[in-house]
């Protein structure tokens, strides 16, 4: 868990992903068209990509995508999309990146 800590500490958004997952595509799409910047680490792409999933699923993170903004963990899909229709991602966004 500590280099997932030093992925996620370092830039102001973070989405592990599978470039397969129509879910993680939504995800990141979503964050995209808000202006969010993410940084997106595909879990089937990356060496070691395996294991920061594990290590993810480890500590209570179900399933991809797992987001984190400001290093802090945001949620998977669905909790994403439930702050956007409750209108605070972009805020939460924002008040990270600026």
């Amino acid at each position: 868990m500590d280099r997932i800590k030093i992925m996620v500490s370092e830039r102001p958004v973070v989405i592990f992903s599978k470039s397969s997952c129509i879910f993680s595509h939504t995800v990141k799409s979503l964050f995209n068209d808000l202006g969010g910047n993410p940084t997106i680490y595909e879990l089937d792409e990356i060496p070691r990509g395996h294991e920061i999933e594990q290590a993810l699923y480890g500590h209570g993170c179900s399933a991809l995508p797992i987001v984190f903004i400001g290093g802090e963990l945001v949620g998977r899909a669905s909790g994403i999309m439930s702050l956007q229709l409750k209108r605070g991602l972009k805020c939460k966004i924002k008040y990270i990146t600026y």
